[in-house]
């Protein structure tokens, strides 16, 4: 009895009309979100073109198979790493200084592009190839070959995160969250894992300590700002900063709040929030349809996820497999962190509700991390047996 396979080239339909959905809610809520009349740029038209220019990418990524990406992985690692690097030296004219952050390359005739965006991408890859080439050449596990693999994805990770965690915390928990994800998986033992785990929660909850009962501590040793501070204090007592550090969290609560179960309707808004076509876009989502409209759209993200988790049990390629769980992670955590702060539930990030807020680096990055599913689905290898004569 022999094993054969073959490679049966196919689009992922299902995935495909996921994507529609999302596109669809985007459009909805942006339209409604730009009526603020906060800016005369029609976001609308812009998220559709960059859109369509995901679409292009994942065309591009999903014609790559495994053996292409894996050649490719560490060209894209060492391009994102250039890329954050030479943000941090770049003159003014094309990496400006905004809100006391810099994170984008403003390109003309292009606009705006943030490269920890796709970096995120860069390392789902390189932690997925490091995983897979680790346990190739270790096929017996021991503790030692476990803390190994261990040091070196928190290479690849710390790497980039280290450029940009000053500039960008939303980013780099992004990083963090991707990083747990692929070590879960990664089949390191517990007992390595259980202390480390255990000492980062113990750490956690020293800072929030501090935070809340010794800030100078923090401030002289840590050399966290004032700004800081002030962001998680209006998190934990909203209305107390109603006016300044609080004022988008509290007009979110209370767009979300008054769209009660049903909401008030397609462009019925009546709350004012700046910003809401990016970061803050389910706060319109919660007030036009209410519990309902936004429970749809949560089940949405569910199905995604669940449509990712389905392809990575079913491929028979390790490092495929590293890839599904890496962009669960992202999405998953981009999800959390955008709704819970929405709701106040989580601190406040910046971190941009994905494949719904307007913003192309963002989409881009996430039709990038799509396009390594669709590139799965499209590459999938059907294994059939035969009997030898």
């Amino acid at each position: 009895m022999t094993s054969k396979s073959n490679t049966t080239s196919k689009l992922d339909y299902s995935l495909v009309f996921i994507l529609i959905l999302l596109f669809l809610a985007s459009c909805l809520a942006i339209y409604s979100a730009q009526a603020s009349g906060q800016y005369k740029e029609n976001f609308l038209i812009k998220q559709i073109v960059w859109y369509v220019v995901g679409g292009g990418i994942i065309t591009m990524v999903m014609t790559l198979d495994s053996d292409q990406l894996k050649k490719l992985t560490w060209y894209a690692y060492g391009l994102g790493i250039f890329l954050l690097a030479f943000l941090i030296v770049a003159p003014a004219s094309i990496a400006p200084v905004i809100n006391g952050a810099k994170n984008w390359f403003v390109l003309p005739g292009v606009g705006s592009i943030q490269p920890s965006e796709f970096v995120k991408i860069f390392i789902i890859l390189g932690l997925a190839r490091v995983v897979d080439q680790h346990h190739l050449k270790n096929p017996v596990k021991t503790l030692q070959t476990d803390f190994w693999l261990l040091i070196k994805m928190g290479i690849v990770t710390m790497a980039p995160l280290g450029m940009i965690i000053k500039q960008d915390l939303g980013t780099s928990l992004v990083f963090l969250a991707i990083l747990i994800g692929m070590i879960f998986i990664s089949g390191i033992s517990w007992k390595i894992l259980v202390p480390i785990f255990g000492f980062g929660i113990i750490l956690i909850g020293t800072i929030f300590y501090f935070v809340l009962w010794s800030p100078d501590v923090l401030e002289k040793y840590l050399g966290v700002g004032e700004y800081q501070l002030r962001r998680i204090y209006s998190w934990l007592d909203p209305y107390s900063y109603e006016g300044t550090d609080a004022y988008q969290l509290t007009k979110s609560l209370l767009a979300i709040g008054s769209g009660q179960t049903g909401g008030k309707g397609f462009g019925n808004r009546e709350v004012y929030l700046p910003e809401s076509q990016t970061d803050f876009i389910f706060s319109v989502v919660g007030e036009e349809y209410g519990f309902i409209g936004s429970s749809v759209l949560i089940s949405l993200f569910f199905l995604l996820i669940y449509h990712i988790t389905k392809v990575g049990m079913e491929t028979k390629n390790n490092f495929y497999t590293y890839i599904c769980v890496g962009v669960i992670s992202m999405i998953t955590f981009h999800v959390f962190q955008n709704i819970g702060m929405t709701i106040g539930v989580l601190p406040i990030t910046g971190i941009p509700l994905p494949f719904i807020s307007y913003g192309g680096s963002a989409l881009m990055g996430n039709m990038m991390g799509l396009g390594l599913i669709f590139s799965i689905r499209y590459h999938y290898k059907k294994y059939m047996f035969s009997t030898s004569a």
